[in-house]
Parts: C-alpha cells; structure tokens; sequence
C-alpha cells in the first residue's frame, strides 16, 4: 500500500460568461498560461490556466447550457491563493488596471482582493507578521518614513 498522499491538489473550474474578456483578465492582467485548451469549433470553449504552481480552468457554456444571469455573479465563491508575497502581486495587478481594494492583514495574512470578470471573489494572500486589521496605506506611511 503507498503512503504517498493520493489526493494532491484542487483545480477551481470557472464556468464564464464571455471567454474572451476571462482570457484577457487572466492571461494579460494576471500573468497566467494557457496550458490545456478545448478548441471544438474554432474557439477556446474550454483551458487550463498556470501560474507558478496555481492552476484555474475556465469553461464558457454551449448554447444549450445555461449561466443563471439573473442571479449576482459569482455570488458565494471565493478563491484564496496563497503567495510568498502578495504586496509584490498587488502592485503587478494594479499596473494592469485591475481595480483592487485596498490591501489589509486578515487572520495573519496580507489580504489582495478583486473579482474577476464574472463576479469570483479572488483573494490572492501571503503570511506576515503587521498586526490584524492593518491596511496596506497604514502600514506603508509607517514603514517608509
């Protein structure tokens, strides 16, 4: 029997409105790859995204399947990835145009929040030591001067 561990990773699976503006977020302003795509009738319908050992896939409906578009975008999701530094991704993402609030230690971490096209609350976090509650203007006026 092995002892390695059997289950190795979670993979959020997105189901988009518009495939083309998720690749834009996610490729041009967030840095990811497309590793694996679904190109069934000359456009991607389906792919797997990277970004250092971060992985997304994203899956725009047939005509036939339905999004509910009534009801609030990405309403209850919310994705935390885990960084080494999530300031350094704040400042990154921020160049690109993504509108983020502003950065805060949550439950020991930095917390980097936005949404992505479709509503997903994404929370990109790294550990630190600034007390809790701490938001990132705070912090930064005490440390630069």
């Amino acid at each position: 029997m092995s002892t390695s561990p059997n289950i190795r990773i979670a993979v959020p699976f997105f189901m988009v409105r518009d495939m083309e503006a998720s690749l834009i977020f996610y490729v041009e302003k967030l840095g990811f790859s497309i590793t694996n795509k679904w190109i069934p009738r000359e456009k991607v319908e389906w792919c797997w995204l990277q970004r250092d050992e971060v992985s997304i896939m994203l899956q725009e409906p047939r005509s036939h399947e339905r999004i509910d578009r009534q009801g609030q975008k990405g309403s209850g999701v919310s994705i935390c990835f885990q960084c080494m530094d999530a300031l350094a991704l704040y400042h990154e993402f921020s160049v690109k145009g993504i509108e983020i609030k502003e950065p805060f230690v949550g439950n020991n971490m930095w917390v980097v929040a936005f949404k992505d096209p479709d509503g997903y609350q994404l929370d990109f976090e790294s550990p630190t030591d600034v007390p809790e509650e701490t938001k990132y203007s705070d912090w930064h006026t005490a440390t630069s001067g």
